[in-house]
């Protein structure tokens, strides 16, 4: 079997193991799998969904608009009634419209933030959010099946399919923009109307942050915002190294801060005035305390085990609840949906709050931002200093480094906690913790987190430190520790 469904979904390089038959194999599982008695249909507290509509949606990558197609061939002829995006449209658009619009499920064709040669498929769940574990396994369950069986997948024409009603195309903004208008505060931003630039990295969430703004006054520069499946050479994910045009753009002028999403806008990214990186760390922090001081909200915090202790000191003052997940927004999400949550997010960018989705959403974070800015009328470099100098200072750093031989995760797990040091740079190991890799936290809060990848021979190393000095240590000592792996 050469496709692989795991709990996000499949992602495989275009032409290679991305093709139009395993796409049409892949989507006939979901097909089954969702129709089976397995599935949840109860609608998670909510209203029951309907059984029979599905919404798909895509990304800009190369043939994402054809994939979609063939995806909604299938669904149809399944007796599905499909709800096609008309266009490329972020993630958590069509997250949204699959809950506002009572569907069973939903498609997202997108490799998200990978290089341009991927593609891929990403299942989302009744309630709008990734689907469950145990919803990607019984896919899997029914893929496996099929091909045994060599049952090859229903297909119906797609204008023969359009004819009937069976796929229908829509526009997943309508709706999606009036929710945000729920949550995003534009009269505040109408009363400080902010000049900036977008850079949606030739991604799906070009020209959104812009459109829902329209009427506010502010003064919006876009760049990489027209159709580029090569995405310009450059990763599609919002972090430092990949921002130089946003940088470029700030420093001629066009805009006062910038705000940047990844492929398919599931991710946030920003720089201050001066081109400084803004990481998703600090923007999930601004944004806690914006929302508990500003908007008087309440409720618990969840955060992924590789995410900022400023977090940590916040919810200590302000008497919040605070869970700490394995890496991933499913495990987020499954916070969300059991109780009041008030924002979860990860290091990686995905970050929603309340009223929102159980998904990580670029658009509404970067929008909560330019909220922030105005309410505050104060660049975003000074909320950041103001914001260290409350709860930090802090320090971030993450690498990924090669082994030259593969390695269990469980055995380096156990490998790490029994040759656990007892200090780094002179700090003390106050606590050690293994919910998803091995995490040591130092007396001062700073901390270093060891995940070894349990599909090739990679340690991911995140450190957090109050000087830079410290991080370099940090990230020093799990250089040593590859090494004596090794």
């Amino acid at each position: 079997m050469t496709i692989h469904f795991g709990t996000d979904g499949w992602r495989a390089v275009i032409s290679d193991t991305f093709t139009f038959s395993n796409l049409r194999m892949l989507t006939q599982a979901i097909a089954d799998a969702v129709a089976s008695e397995h599935w949840d249909k109860s609608g998670n507290g909510g209203p029951v969904p309907d059984a029979r509509k599905f919404v798909v949606g895509y990304d800009t990558r190369f043939l994402s608009d054809r994939y979609a197609m063939e995806a909604a061939r299938v669904l149809a002829a399944n007796g599905y009634t499909v709800y096609l995006a008309q266009s490329d449209a972020p993630t958590p658009a069509i997250s949204y419209a699959i809950k506002h619009m009572n569907a069973i499920a939903g498609i997202m064709i997108t490799a998200s933030h990978n290089a341009p040669r991927y593609n891929g498929v990403k299942l989302k769940a009744a309630y709008g959010g990734s689907a469950l574990p145990e919803q990607c396994r019984r896919v899997e369950v029914y893929l496996n099946d099929n091909e045994e069986r060599a049952r090859g997948p229903n297909l119906m024409d797609f204008d023969l399919a359009r004819q009937k009603g069976l796929i229908q195309k829509f526009n997943p903004l309508t709706d999606y923009f009036a929710h945000l208008r729920n949550l995003i505060r534009t009269d505040i931003i109408a009363d400080a109307p902010q000049r900036f630039v977008v850079d949606s990295m030739h991604g799906s969430g070009r020209g959104v942050i812009k459109a829902f703004l329209q009427g506010t006054g502010c003064e919006i520069t876009e760049i990489r915002g027209e159709m580029n499946p090569g995405f310009g050479g450059v990763h599609p994910e919002p972090i430092a190294k990949n921002l130089g045009a946003l940088a470029g753009a700030i420093a001629t002028g066009m805009g006062s801060f910038g705000l940047s999403t990844d492929g398919d806008a599931d991710r946030i990214g920003a720089m201050d005035e001066a081109g400084a990186f803004v990481d998703p760390h600090k923007i999930m922090a601004l944004s806690l305390r914006y929302l508990v001081e500003k908007r008087g909200l309440g409720g618990a915090v969840v955060r992924t085990v590789s995410t900022t202790r400023m977090i940590d000191r916040l919810c200590r003052r302000y008497g919040l609840k605070l869970y700490e997940t394995p890496v991933g927004f499913n495990y987020i999400a499954d916070h969300m949906m059991a109780e009041d949550v008030l924002i979860g997010g990860e290091e990686s960018g995905g970050i929603s709050f309340k009223g929102h989705i159980p998904e990580g959403d670029g658009p509404i974070m970067g929008l909560l931002l330019v909220e922030m800015i105005a309410a505050s009328r104060k660049p975003l470099r000074l909320l950041v200093d103001e914001l260290l100098s409350d709860v930090g200072p802090v320090f971030y750093e993450r690498t990924d480094m090669r082994l030259s031989r593969p390695v269990a995760k469980d055995e380096m797990t156990d490998y790490l906690i029994k040759r656990a040091p007892a200090a780094i740079s002179g700090q003390p190991v106050a606590d050690i913790t293994s919910m998803d890799g091995v995490k040591y936290i130092l007396a001062d809060d700073s901390w270093l987190l060891i995940r070894p990848s349990g599909t090739e021979p990679v340690l991911r190393v995140y450190a957090e430190g109050r000087s830079p000095e410290m991080v370099k240590a940090l990230l020093g000592y799990g250089e040593q520790v590859a090494v004596s792996i090794t």
